[in-house]
């Protein structure tokens, strides 16, 4: 059964909140970070569609950096590290497996295949960024590395099959 709750310690008032979270996806249980990743994928189509080949890069940067914020704040106001809820790290890897994809319906899909792949199973070096690297970097990171494992797996498929 799918659950949408917003914890009572969290200030639903702060930009960070529904950063962190994207927009509430990350609320969603169970399995936010694929609820997140699904969220994230029209915004990057629709980036790329209008914005072009540099457009979803450039997003990547900026949505980069705007997660080590707000997932920074969001750990914080929870007292932990990498809370389920915070999902902007799973929209930064995604929207980087999305690249290659460029339009084409079938890679995407694929890109969002095998970038919850990698994030779920977390092979090497995803895992130690996930367990060795802290605060809002390690939140981030292995969601980028995994979208990087994913965009290469991407251009294969569109290579090679496709």
């Amino acid at each position: 059964m799918i659950k949408y709750k917003v914890p009572e310690n969290l200030d639903s008032k702060k930009s960070y909140t529904w950063l962190a979270s994207w927009f509430g996806f990350g609320f969603i249980s169970p399995a936010p970070g694929t609820w997140g990743s699904l969220a994230a994928i029209p915004f990057g189509v629709i980036i790329y569609e209008f914005g072009g080949a540099i457009a979803l890069p450039l997003s990547v940067v900026i949505i980069t950096i705007i997660g080590l914020w707000a997932a920074d704040k969001f750990d914080k106001d929870m007292d932990g590290h990498d809370s389920k809820m915070i999902v902007i790290d799973e929209v930064a890897g995604q929207w980087i497996a999305l690249i290659p994809a460029a339009l084409n319906p079938i890679l995407i899909i694929f890109a969002f295949i095998a970038f919850r792949f990698f994030d779920i199973l977390k092979p090497f070096p995803i895992n130690l960024i996930d367990k060795k690297v802290k605060g809002a970097w390690g939140v981030m990171g292995d969601d980028i590395v995994a979208g990087i494992f994913a965009a290469i797996c991407v251009i294969g498929i569109d290579k090679w099959i496709i």
